[in-house]
Parts: structure tokens; C-alpha cells; sequence
């Protein structure tokens, strides 16, 4: 068990290194023009994906995720009987840019269905899908999010096997 934990800490501490992805300031747009956005904060800017399936690319969206929002995400693996299970649909352009995002199927709980929406959308621009990947110039997407009691996730695609009960 402690071994999946290193592993998953290992795999996204690579992925946090990686030099596929280059630093812009939310300040300044892509071009050098001022965004209206006043966080100094830099964001990691995704280069294009070398995954060739759809779950490779959801699997390097979460890791993107989980690397962003590494204080809402839990390293452990998730309880028994799980807070909330949100289950995202979203679609990605060419590009990368996230087109729409919304709730596919939840428990109704409103403060995760916010927390899975915000995490993804805080996420983008995400990596360019593969060119084989798109349909009609876009890439369709499910993916969930597993909540425990605390608020912290974990998302599917990478995500721990749950402790027994």
C-alpha cells in the first residue's frame, strides 16, 4: 500500500518536472498582452499530448489536476464509503482550450459538484489532444471525481483503490 502511495507521489512529482510545459504569468496572455488577470502566480502551460487513447489523455488531464490542486487532492487511499462521486463531461479543443464542462451525474452535493467543476476549469488550458483523438475538431470526455468526508479528491483515473470497509 505504501508503495502505490510513493508510486503516485513519484509519478506526479515527474509530471510536475516535466518540459513539455512552459511558465506564463496569469497577468500576461500567451502573446505578452495583459490578460485583466492580477495573480502573480505562474501557470504551467501544457504542450500537446503525445497519448494516443482517450484514458492515457485522462490520465495526464488528472495528473495536470491533481499537480494544480495538489492541497484539494488526497495522496492516501480514498475511505470506504466515499463523501461524493461527480462524474464531468467535458469537452476539449484542438488547441486544448476546455469548450464546456458540466455535471454528468453526482449526489447532488453542490460544494463538490463547485469544487470538481472549478478544479478543471482552474486547470486549463489542459494538454492538445491528439490529433486522432478529435472528432469534429474536439475531444468528448467523462470524467469523475471521488470525495472524502474532508472535501479532498482524488480522480478516477489515477486514483487509489478504496480502503475496505
Amino acid at each position: 500500500m505504501k508503495i502505490r502511495t510513493l508510486s503516485m507521489a513519484a509519478v506526479c512529482a515527474l509530471a510536475a518536472c516535466s518540459t513539455n510545459e512552459t511558465r506564463h504569468s496569469p497577468g500576461t496572455a500567451i502573446n505578452g498582452t495583459p490578460s485583466g488577470k492580477t495573480t502573480q502566480e505562474s501557470v504551467l502551460i501544457p504542450a500537446a499530448s503525445a497519448s494516443r487513447t482517450v484514458d492515457a489523455y485522462k490520465a495526464e488531464v488528472a495528473h495536470r489536476i491533481s499537480h494544480l490542486h495538489r492541497q484539494q487532492v488526497y495522496s492516501e487511499n480514498p475511505q470506504p464509503l466515499l463523501r461524493s462521486v461527480v462524474v464531468v463531461r467535458y469537452s476539449v479543443n484542438a488547441d486544448g482550450s476546455l469548450i464546456n464542462a458540466q455535471i454528468q451525474r453526482s449526489n447532488k452535493d453542490h460544494e463538490t459538484e463547485k469544487t470538481a467543476l472549478a478544479s478543471l476549469k482552474n486547470s486549463a488550458p489542459l494538454p492538445k489532444p491528439h490529433p486522432q483523438l478529435l472528432r469534429s475538431g474536439r475531444l468528448e470526455v467523462s470524467e469523475t471525481w471521488l470525495f472524502n468526508d474532508d472535501g479532498r479528491f482524488q480522480i478516477r483515473s489515477i486514483a487509489l483503490p478504496q480502503r475496505a470497509g
